[in-house]
């Protein structure tokens, strides 16, 4: 494993909840990235959240960790949900509320 993947895997797997976005959840830096802490805070679970922007290496890293093309990219339980149309789609359908209910994850602040 590189070390990057390393990294990502450490990230990943310390936190219930983790969020790879463009910006913070106070200065999201994209639309989409905008929406998907939108919908974590709709979903009301704690979350951490990984700034790709300030580090080149995780931002490509995360795209083949995941093999996933976009960000943002969420993790639950150190599994790979989707990015934010993904996250939308699971969040209209209840899906996302009973994902987060099922995995026991914390309530936010």
């Amino acid at each position: 494993m590189s070390d990057i993947n390393a990294r990502i895997d450490k990230i990943v797997n310390d936190s219930d909840v983790v969020l790879f976005m463009k910006g913070t959840p106070l200065f999201p830096q994209c639309g989409f990235s905008s929406r998907a802490v939108a919908i974590l805070d709709h979903c009301g679970v704690a979350f951490e959240s990984v700034d790709v922007l300030q580090d080149m290496e995780v931002r490509q890293g995360i795209k083949s960790y995941s093999d996933w093309p976009t960000i943002p990219q969420l993790y639950v339980k150190g599994e790979f949900v989707g990015g934010s149309d993904i996250m939308m789609e699971m969040f209209e359908a209840g899906e996302l509320q009973q994902l987060m209910a099922d995995q026991n994850v914390a309530p936010a602040n």
